[in-house]
């Protein structure tokens, strides 16, 4: 992954996606040359000159202002992931530090504790790189088709996801779930541009999925914080559940994400059958996570 080429195909994928009239410019006709907004029109809405937004899309955010990337974010009607995306981005070109710390070392005992005494909803703790490094008992019921060696105590929802011949079927709902994953992975590749793990993992995608690499060459960008999530589940068929995603902030760039239903509803009854099944068919694994290295 290289910080100028992503700054280049970010802000010209956003720079296309904007038909002159909703930036209130008038179209000229039809012969545009190019989709969504010229160069010249963006640094006019910005307030620079068209050269300095010239360097700017080819990857020299180095010594870019706030006020000038605020203004640029204004321009190409960038929401609040994108933003954050482009501010990263920034960081790295600038080589300065990024915006969190990344956690190192095993997770806390406390954190662990936490995670285990939610006896009803699903839950786990993720990395930015999307590997699930610790989960209770609901969590890894229903994550099961990720973990078939029950001694196992990782695993990578993305690998999982576009590698595995299970993950389609996993994901009822392929594409939002496809553009969910690409665009957390690309979230976290602003935030941690030399994270040697995370390139690894994208290198492997890259060069074995096709969807994968179509999705990443979108540059999309998302927060994931609340809503729902469909998952067919082999053994209890198809559940759509409410999620929560919390970031811990004692173990940074690790989140935990919940599962849960309203009672009375056929989504609850579902959560319920499924806590049948993990109490007689889950095990645990034989030991915690010894780390979570950014590498």
């Amino acid at each position: 992954m290289s910080t100028e080429s992503d700054i280049r195909e970010f802000l010209a994928s956003r720079r296309a996606r904007i038909a002159p009239q909703r930036a209130g410019l008038p179209a000229y006709g039809g012969n545009r040359r190019v989709p969504g907004l010229r160069r010249e029109e963006v640094a006019m809405l910005a307030g620079v000159s068209v050269d300095y937004y010239i360097r700017l899309e080819r990857g020299n955010l180095a010594g870019a202002s706030e006020e000038v990337l605020d203004a640029v974010a204004n321009a190409l009607q960038l929401d609040d992931a994108e933003r954050a995306h482009l501010d990263d981005l920034a960081r790295a070109a600038a080589k300065r530090p990024t915006r969190r710390k990344r956690a190192r070392g095993p997770l806390a005992d406390s954190v662990l504790r936490v995670l285990h005494s939610m006896t009803d909803s699903p839950a786990f703790i993720r990395n930015g790189r999307l590997d699930i490094l610790a989960a209770n008992r609901l969590g890894r019921a229903l994550y099961s088709p990720l973990f078939p060696d029950p001694t196992t105590a990782t695993a990578n929802i993305a690998r999982f996801q576009f590698l595995d011949p299970n993950g389609r079927d996993f994901f009822p709902d392929w594409e939002q779930s496809v553009h969910t994953t690409v665009a957390l992975l690309r979230t976290e590749a602003g935030r941690a541009p030399h994270d040697s793990g995370l390139t690894g993992l994208v290198g492997e995608l890259v060069t074995l999925s096709e969807e994968f690499r179509a999705a990443w060459a979108r540059h999309n960008v998302r927060l994931h914080h609340t809503g729902r999530k469909s998952f067919r589940h082999p053994a209890v068929g198809v559940l759509t559940l409410d999620f929560d995603a919390m970031e811990l902030p004692a173990q940074p760039g690790l989140t935990l994400t919940a599962y849960s239903a309203a009672p009375g509803t056929p989504e609850h009854d579902a959560l319920q059958l499924l806590a049948a099944w993990a109490a007689t068919e889950v095990a645990e694994p034989t030991s915690h996570p010894a780390g979570h290295q950014d590498r």
